[in-house]
């Protein structure tokens, strides 16, 4: 290091400082670090600095963009895989029983997210669900290609493998659902404009395998039925089953958001207007309490009347004597 560092000075302190040999002539290692030091050292006092602006070693290098494509590739699948599983997940629809809402061909996205946060569906609500009990029996099946399998599996386009349904939330643990001759459908008593039905459509089907029904939703379930009611397999067509045509809460999904496709039918899902109206069912507590207030109150009434009559130790005033 001593010999290097002595040459480096000799570059611009000029050949007396360079080290000789008894004969008179400079080592030619030597001569040659002296050589490399000083091309090192320019203008900028020695710095090390390399033509073209690159500090030591050789530049780098920068990767392919094909060697990063399988990267990013992958990172693509992960995320997607992801959305689906916790965010947001596309299906096909497959039939005309919920038309005019949906039609046969359309995509929608469904709401996975808030279900994980203990929200259950409402009145009003489409949701996609896993078939309670067999529903789907019988219904063909398409068979999907490779590349489709794929793409289903992460969520990019809806899985035909899948066994899934597609309706309307009628009821909710506790309500009364009532279909009686065409209709009005009824929840609770209180009688649905059902504005979204199919146009043609009566609100109830009059027929003796479930359309006619009075059915009370029990806790964990879900009643739901096809806006196209003369073309839907419903709950009220799956009576016998193990559930008697109710949905296990558990079964859903989420619920449908919006068409995502054709573009043509760009569109979001609310909820109707018929279902703001106060459909809820009344606690048999409020109920009870309701009743039990005016008995109450002339009990009161005709007690405290007796007592004026007839009890000669109070007086007429209220005070005691």
């Amino acid at each position: 290091m001593g010999d290097l560092a002595v040459g480096a000075r000799s570059g611009h302190d000029g050949p007396e400082d360079r080290p000789e040999r008894h004969d008179g002539t400079v080592p030619p290692a030597v001569e040659d670090a002296a050589t490399s030091a000083s091309d090192s050292g320019d203008g900028e006092g020695g710095g090390g600095t390399r033509e073209g602006g690159e500090q030591g070693g050789q530049p780098k290098k920068q990767r392919s963009f094909w060697k990063e494509l399988p990267l990013l590739i992958g990172i693509a699948l992960v995320l997607a895989l992801l959305i689906k599983t916790f965010l947001v997940q596309a299906f096909s629809i497959p039939s005309d029983s919920m038309q005019n809402t949906l039609q046969k061909g359309d995509r929608v996205l469904v709401d996975k997210l808030t279900p994980w946060f203990g929200s259950e569906p409402e009145r009003g609500e489409v949701v996609v669900f896993h078939d309670p009990d067999n529903w789907l029996a019988g219904e063909p099946t398409v068979t999907p290609n490779p590349l489709q399998r794929v793409l289903g599996w992460i969520g990019l386009m809806p899985s035909s493998n899948e066994k899934d349904l597609i309706k309307r939330v009628i009821g909710v643990a506790g309500d009364t659902v009532e279909c009686k001759g065409t209709g009005p459908l009824k929840v609770n008593g209180h009688a649905l404009n059902d504005t979204f039905v199919y146009a043609g459509n009566t609100p109830c089907s009059v027929d003796d395998q479930g359309g006619q029904f009075k059915v009370k939703v029990p806790k964990g379930k879900i009643w739901v039925m096809g806006d196209h009611r003369q073309n839907s397999l419903d709950s009220r067509y799956h009576q016998q089953d193990k559930n008697h045509g109710f949905v296990p809460v558990d079964n859903v999904i989420g619920r449908a958001i919006v068409i995502a496709w054709p573009p043509t039918r760009w569109n979001t899902l609310p909820i109707p207007d018929a279902f703001d109206q106060n459909l809820s069912a009344a606690a048999p507590g409020a109920l009870g309490l309701a009743g039990a207030v005016p008995l109450v109150l002339w009990r009161r009434r005709r007690l405290a009347g007796g007592l004026t009559g007839g009890n000669p130790r109070v007086s007429s005033d209220g005070t005691a004597g």
